[in-house]
């Protein structure tokens, strides 16, 4: 099973914005979960979107591949906390405010799905189901209420 990662650091927002974006995507597959960045109104969608495709190259790139984008997935997705940039901001009195202008280090991870084999029924297989069919419980009649 091939697993790629792509790593996005110092992204200019904090990573509690940037976990509801992660949320939205984790356990998707690649396409619907670019498709739900695409309409998700929060700015760090187009930063978690550079990423995704990001990582879907890599696994792209990687050898044993078979070369079906559609049987990738979000396996991880979720933004640490980066450097915080401190800044003063004046305020009223000659006194001063600090601000802290908080960063975060998105990564997401890719997996390749397992192929799923149709498994072949058998007509021994179909005998007990058959069987199971027809030997249906008679239908309770219900009480009328005196």
């Amino acid at each position: 099973m091939i697993e790629a990662q792509a790593t996005a650091r110092g992204i200019r927002t904090s990573a509690q914005k940037a976990g509801l974006v992660c949320a939205l995507i984790r356990g998707k597959g690649v396409n619907q979960a670019l498709a739900t960045l695409q309409y998700t109104r929060k700015t760090i969608a187009r930063e978690l979107a550079k990423v995704l495709r990001s990582a879907v190259a890599n696994a792209q790139q990687k050898e044993g591949f078979g070369g079906d984008v559609e049987r990738l997935y979000v396996s991880a997705c979720y933004a640490n906390q980066g450097p915080s940039m401190k800044r003063v901001r004046p305020a009223p009195m000659g006194r001063a405010f600090r601000i802290t202008k908080r960063t975060a280090h998105l990564t997401v991870r890719v997996a390749e799905r397992p192929l799923q084999i149709a498994r072949v029924a058998e007509e021994s297989d179909a005998a007990p189901r058959q069987a199971r069919g027809e030997a249906k419980k008679p239908a309770r009649a219900k009480r009328s209420r005196q």
